[in-house]
């Protein structure tokens, strides 16, 4: 037993998790093989809603804190690009450079989402997630009325990413790799951080907050640190999203792009930050391709069809189903015969213990 632990823990990465390394072997190469349409169109535009939703995993599944506000923090940082940066709007754009742009944009959605925890924290389960969506319908009608800063219902356009190294970052492939590598960084952030002090401390004070309290851990300060670091992983998003778009206004932090976040990350599955991920791609997919089957009306109806068949046959959603259908390989797999067995009459063979 001793030897099977010690090679299993001497195992490369790669041996442990094959199926990780052929996922990111085929996001490496998928640009290469795919058209533009499905890199910028699919690619890209799945990986930065799962990094929103992603934020969203990180305060509902290590923390226990369903916050309908992330995509208002994403959208904060968003206008923030468009407002400090440059605009085809004639409204604002102070003309600051990208690298002081980005990272002042995301630290104040940062703080937005800080704010937001602040206020939140104090309530539990559906008490929480009333206050973030007020809030996120504030945030909404806000802008949309804000002439002066936000530019009302029009919002901001011509909002482009930098020239850098000669390459124009919004030309398919390499947007595509530049939200792969802030999706891969926020991830790997993610998941090395639930292992730290921290994420185990925030988990313990998901299952049980008084008896953290107890042992003398600030509970309140635990979950809105929660909150701020959520809100640097939506703000970086943010940025992304509206280099994608090329444009904000408040229909980007509408009311169904709230819900719609939510429903990618329970679709997903909310117990491991892959989960994002995976509700992304659904989600896009079907915002692409179902739309030529149905009218636009119906979109949402579609939507909200398989987000219910997905909760009912599997809580855990699509990253459920998948740790099912593995498990019962692995089973199937370790269901071998008994020593001694006939497998033509189910009987033992003369001499066996069974008939002796």
């Amino acid at each position: 037993m001793a030897t099977r632990r010690f090679l299993s823990g001497g195992a490369s990465f790669a041996e442990r998790h094959p199926a990780a390394v052929a996922v990111m072997v085929l996001l490496l190469v998928y640009p290469s093989f795919a058209s533009d349409f499905f890199v910028f169109q699919i690619g890209a535009y799945s990986l930065i809603l799962g990094t929103v939703a992603l934020s969203l995993m990180m305060l509902a599944g290590y923390g226990g804190m369903v916050s309908l506000a992330q995509m208002t923090v994403a959208g904060f940082a968003g206008y923030l690009v468009a407002i400090l940066g440059d605009n085809s709007a004639g409204v604002m754009g102070l003309g600051w450079p990208w690298w002081v742009t980005v990272p002042a944009a995301v630290l104040a959605a940062a703080l937005l989402s800080t704010c937001i925890g602040a206020i939140s924290v104090r309530t539990e389960g559906i008490y929480t997630i009333m206050i973030t969506l007020a809030i996120a319908v504030a945030f909404f009608y806000f802008v949309r009325q804000n002439y002066v800063i936000f530019n009302g219902f029009t919002g901001f356009a011509g909002v482009a990413p930098p020239v850098l190294f000669g390459v124009n970052w919004r030309d398919p492939s390499p947007f595509y790799y530049l939200s792969l590598a802030v999706a891969g960084g926020c991830l790997w952030a993610v998941l090395h951080g639930a292992r730290s002090t921290f994420g185990l401390s925030l988990q313990a004070i998901r299952d049980n907050p008084r008896r953290m309290r107890a042992l003398g851990y600030d509970v309140t300060l635990h979950r809105i640190a929660a909150y701020f670091l959520s809100g640097l992983i939506a703000g970086t998003a943010g940025v992304l999203l509206v280099w994608f778009n090329g444009r904000i206004s408040p229909g980007s932090v509408g009311v169904d792009i709230v819900i719609d976040i939510l429903v990618i990350a329970v679709v997903g599955g909310l117990r491991h930050p892959i989960g994002p991920f995976l509700g992304a791609v659904a989600f896009v997919l079907l915002e692409n391709f179902a739309i030529d089957l149905i009218d636009r009306e119906r979109f949402n109806t579609v939507i909200g069809t398989a987000f219910l068949l997905i909760v009912l046959f599997s809580p855990d959603g699509l990253l459920g189903l998948w740790s099912r259908l593995r498990a019962r390989i692995r089973l199937g797999r370790n269901a071998q015969p008994a020593a001694g067995y006939d497998k033509r009459d189910g009987r033992h063979p003369a001499g066996s213990l069974e008939q002796t």
